[in-house]
């Protein structure tokens, strides 16, 4: 029997970017991506493959509910889960580069749009600055869409170019929360616009939170308001934080 040829650090660093970037379901040999991906690391998409469901089997958002990964995760793969979720900042970075060292980037960075305009970088900014930002925003956006299968956690809606990944932690308030999956809910651009300004909130339960700030107009009442009250689409992996949402209802929400 040939022995297995243990994964690389670099390897690993693309197989885990690629979690958070592919939904759940589509974890699968003959996605496209995990095709591509493989070819270029040297593993098989079968291999690639069972290495995504190796991670999801150690994903508390999915083993929680009932779905099963794959219980042959390593000790590799759990200590790279736990450095993933101590600095985002830093994985986020390694495996960017790891993607450029196989020439993956570009790829898979293509089609990310609708990037929120408030992260929107200033001309002064060093390149590297800016480049370093607009992949974290990549990233971020990616790992959010794939956790809620690119629809509005709200109303459903799955137009890409009209969703956002909205911080639930606003970006300038914390930087140790800026690429955190965990601090993003996938909205349309009205409830994105909603919930940066206060308008609407999440409570504990991840029910809907409106305020009573606008209380005379027909069309907030009908597309916004009307939902008070209601639990959100609730993601497939990358849950809200309960203390990301607790500071949303105290600093930005308006009761």
């Amino acid at each position: 029997m040939t022995p297995r040829t243990r994964w690389t650090r670099q390897q690993l660093l693309v197989a885990f970017g690629l979690y958070c970037r592919i939904p759940f379901g589509r974890l699968h040999q003959g996605n496209p991506d995990i095709i591509r991906c493989a070819e270029a690391i040297s593993r098989s998409p079968s291999a690639l493959a069972m290495k995504l469901s190796n991670i999801a089997g150690i994903d508390p958002a999915i083993t929680s509910t009932g779905r099963i990964g794959l219980p042959n995760a390593s000790e590799a793969d759990r200590n790279m889960w736990d450095e993933m979720h101590v600095d985002w900042d830093r994985f986020v970075a390694e495996s960017h580069k790891a993607l450029d060292d196989f020439g993956l980037a570009p790829e898979l960075e293509q089609g990310q749009e609708a990037i929120n305009p408030d992260l929107s970088l200033r001309g002064g900014e060093d390149l590297m600055v800016q480049t370093t930002m607009r992949r974290g925003q990549d990233f971020f956006r990616s790992a959010v869409l794939s956790a809620y299968d690119y629809r509005c956690c709200i109303t459903g809606l799955s137009i890409p170019t009209l969703l956002f990944a909205s911080h639930i932690i606003p970006w300038t308030h914390n930087v140790a929360t800026r690429l955190n999956p965990r601090n993003g809910l996938l909205l349309s651009a009205l409830h994105d616009r909603a919930f940066d300004r206060g308008l609407i909130a999440l409570d504990d339960d991840l029910t809907l939170l409106v305020s009573q700030a606008i209380a005379d107009d027909a069309f907030f009442s009908t597309a916004v308001a009307s939902d008070k009250g209601k639990p959100i689409r609730r993601p497939e992996k990358f849950p809200p934080d309960p203390s990301f949402l607790a500071y949303h209802r105290e600093h930005i929400f308006q009761k």
